[in-house]
């Protein structure tokens, strides 16, 4: 009998409430109770998907929910960053372009086989269907800074606003509506994942973000934020995270204090604000372990492999069991 830990999402197999929820005439949210989300923009001509569900065979109930509200084609995938359980399912869609920043593109060459293999082992339940991924998904078309797509008279712009999540977040926006598709940079009542994460620049993003005025926004996790009181909650609840996990390990790594210690003190710091958000204990292990690195002497985050993933968990969550 193996005395390996697992990860805490191999134990999450329930099943979550799926939600589809109009947020405008132009924009639907399809949410699942924390399970990561997919944005839609329904345009004068063309349809646009944000964030694809893991696998192809998932991605299905996104196409019938859009086919119950427009019967226009969908044109555009965009990728708001390269993280699989993101961008695995695009193939479904059978779209004319898949859209992504440079970043994103360059991280997929250099990372997307490892972060495949580790994802699917992390997270068993949000990869159903696993069979059906024809493997990575490649942008078709890429930009820097900002993209402006136009579907009929509606205005779509593709933004970067600086790093957070990965170096290649890309949020969605619509001017006209002031209707945000945030990607993991906005987390609501979901705890954001940090391993391929720029802590230094988050915060500065997050400003970015609030300075749009959003009116309302689609989260990578949690439900729709339909209001701007509710946007404003998701933007500080990610950023109080995000700044205190931060700020918790940097003096600790500076005294010379190793790994598993920070983690033992972020973990009991963090646990009673955010403990009862979703993935919190999945998160934590590989949030502290890049806070650390990033505090220490890795400014770009190093590559997750499936061996690197269990290396981790087994020392951090190993500790965290004995005490």
């Amino acid at each position: 009998m193996s005395s390996e830990k697992t990860f805490a999402s191999q134990a999450d197999l329930a099943d979550k409430t799926i939600s589809f929820d109009k947020l405008s005439d132009n924009a639907y949210a399809y949410t699942a109770e924390g399970d990561p989300n997919t944005g839609i923009i329904v345009g004068d001509n063309a349809v646009l998907v944000a964030d694809t569900q893991a696998t192809p065979v998932m991605a299905e109930d996104v196409i019938r929910r859009i086919r119950e509200v427009t019967d226009k084609p969908i044109k555009y995938v965009v990728l708001t960053h390269y993280h699989a359980v993101r961008v695995l399912g695009a193939s479904a869609y059978r779209p004319q372009e898949i859209i992504a920043s440079q970043d994103t593109y360059d991280l997929i060459v250099e990372r997307g086989e490892a972060d495949m293999k580790s994802e699917i082992e992390r997270f068993p339940r949000l990869f159903r269907s696993v069979e059906s991924v024809p493997g990575l998904t490649w942008p078709t078309l890429t930009f820097k800074g900002e993209m402006t797509l136009w579907l009929g008279k509606l205005e779509v712009r593709l933004m970067q606003l600086g790093r957070g999540h990965t170096k290649g977040d890309t949020v969605v926006w619509l001017p006209r509506e002031r209707i945000m598709l945030s990607g993991d940079l906005v987390e609501f009542g979901a705890t954001p994942y940090a391993g391929d994460a720029y802590f230094s620049d988050w915060p500065q993003t997050l400003d970015a973000i609030a300075a749009l005025k959003p009116a309302k926004l689609v989260p990578g996790r949690g439900a729709a934020l339909t209001t701007e009181k509710q946007v404003q909650e998701g933007l500080a609840g990610t950023r109080a995270f995000i700044s205190e996990l931060f700020a918790t390990i940097k003096p600790a790594a500076a005294a010379g204090k190793d790994l598993r210690t920070v983690y033992r003190e972020a973990y009991d710091r963090l646990k009673p604000r955010y403990g009862n958000w979703v993935i919190f204990d999945h998160c934590m292990p590989f949030d502290v372990t890049r806070a650390y690195d990033e505090a220490t002497r890795y400014r770009d985050p190093r590559i997750w492999t499936a061996q690197r993933d269990k290396e981790m968990w087994d020392t951090l969550e190993g500790a965290s069991a004995a005490n």
